[in-house]
């Protein structure tokens, strides 16, 4: 067993017996529950539409050289650049010389998982670069020196009360603050911040190969300051955000907004297509675009599990998913958690590291019914488990163990062996630990299924 599946078995185990942690988490995927199930309402046939966005990425993500090499000619046309990294070293490499080049000391940056994919701040912080989240979430998580929780909600797992507390201690606002409030104070000091930002950091939700543009969406409008008023604009995004056409926002945008928060359509929809022209008077003097791989072609080598780079990061799988709501997003110890995390961190970081959380599934099927896009991720889930054994990683107790089993279970001579007493004895004794310590084994029964048919049989 890795450092990692230890410490995720831990984990698991304090987060879901906090009490106060459950009563957060609840209440807060109950609010999104109910927004959902209304923003679905808007749909005459949801079924057609999301069939529609499963053909349109998977097409995407099948042709996904052909894409990218159209997105690059057709923003370079534009007046941007684009710029391949092969993994997170490289893309920070590339954000250090372009912020060097440019005696840069303020970025401003709004909401992106891929960001903490690469571990960014950190980066920009060892170069003395300010970095602010400008998302309130982010925000919030930042100044509580803590990682994301959830992939759309970065502060899910914080009351209201431990938000007012945490600006209390941290700025000195009134413990008993009300959201309006802190929202406010936010907005304020986060003003002067975005005007005097040297560089404005954000993801992207797709990259669209036809006109060759990047679409962002967002709720606060930071992202359209972020990009607007700082003079350098860096765009990070995964190979896997492409999609062919400008049209097929038409479907994207509100499965994405239906299914992420709830709503009909997010409030802000912009669609970069480069820097300002020469009569432009707004927007940056230079923009970037930093496509990241980081593992993503290891995932699109498999002949099923490629069908996870579909992925639109909705974060609908994991509200769903009867495991992450008792878990919680930082058990996974990974930048994507649930269900989709499961499937593709194990590909994008180590098998041997990370086959662990394939595991962290009941196979329910939850996480497939919720996926706008209609990925089977409960079968890759099951897929990664196999993957996990071929490849040697799952414990040789483990392994001993269905070895025997097997071998009983084709051998009705050995299943009828022993008295069901024996049965129940042997299995509380070297099965009670494997079973988990909070679950109770169950009881053979006195006479079994076998003898019981031999006994009707001779009545």
């Amino acid at each position: 067993m890795t450092n990692e599946h230890r410490k995720f078995l831990q984990d698991s185990a304090d987060v879901s017996f906090d009490v106060e942690h459950r009563k957060k988490i609840r209440h807060n995927m109950s609010k999104y529950d109910e927004a959902v199930e209304k923003g679905k309402d808007m749909y005459a046939r949801l079924s057609v539409a999301r069939q529609k966005a499963e053909f349109i990425k998977r097409k995407a993500v099948q042709n996904l050289d052909k894409y990218l090499i159209d997105f690059q000619e057709r923003f370079e046309k534009n007046g941007g650049k684009v710029i391949f990294a092969d993994d997170a070293a490289e893309a920070i490499h590339y954000i250090l010389e372009i912020a060097e080049r440019s005696h840069s000391k303020k970025v401003v940056k709004s909401k992106s998982m891929i960001s903490e994919e690469i571990a960014l701040n950190e980066a920009l912080g060892n170069k003395n670069i300010e970095t602010v989240e400008t998302d309130l979430g982010e925000y919030i998580v930042q100044t509580a020196g803590e990682k994301p929780y959830h992939i759309v909600t970065p502060a899910m797992h914080k009351s209201k009360e431990d938000i007012a507390t945490l600006f209390h201690e941290k700025f000195g606002l009134d413990p008993q603050s009300t959201p309006e409030e802190i929202t406010g104070f936010v907005r304020e000091k986060l003003r002067k911040k975005f005007t005097d930002a040297d560089i404005g950091i954000t993801g992207a939700n797709f990259i669209i190969a036809d006109p060759g543009a990047v679409a962002l969406t967002e709720n606060e409008g930071n992202g359209m300051m972020s990009f607007s008023f700082p003079p350098i604009h860096i765009v990070v995004s995964g190979i896997e955000k492409i999609i062919p056409s400008l049209t097929d926002l038409d479907v994207f945008w509100p499965l994405l907004s239906t299914h992420g928060t709830g709503q009909y359509i997010t409030v802000y929809n912009s669609i970069l297509s480069g820097p300002a022209r020469e009569n432009e008077q707004d927007g940056p003097r230079e923009m970037y675009v930093i496509l990241l791989n980081n593992g993503r072609t290891r995932l699109l080598s498999r002949e099923r599990h490629h069908i996870a780079l579909s992925c639109i990061r909705c974060g609908a799988c994991l509200n769903a998913c009867p495991v992450y709501r008792n878990i919680g997003g930082y058990t996974y110890a990974s930048t994507y958690s649930g269900p989709i995390g499961s499937v593709i961190t194990p590909y994008m970081k180590a098998m041997d590291r990370f086959g662990h959380l394939s595991y962290a599934s009941s196979l329910c099927g939850k996480c497939t019914e919720a996926c706008p896009v209609n990925i089977p991720l409960h079968e890759l889930l099951l897929l990664n488990r196999n993957e996990f054994v071929k490849q040697g990683h799952a414990d040789p107790k483990d392994k001993m163990t269905m070895k025997g089993w097997r071998v009983v279970m084709k051998n009705r001579s050995l299943m009828n062996i022993g008295s069901s007493r024996l049965k129940n004895y042997i299995l509380k004794s070297f099965f009670k630990k494997t079973w988990g310590p909070h679950r109770t084994l169950p009881e053979i029964s006195r006479q079994s299924f076998n003898k019981m048919w031999k006994t009707k049989k001779n009545r």
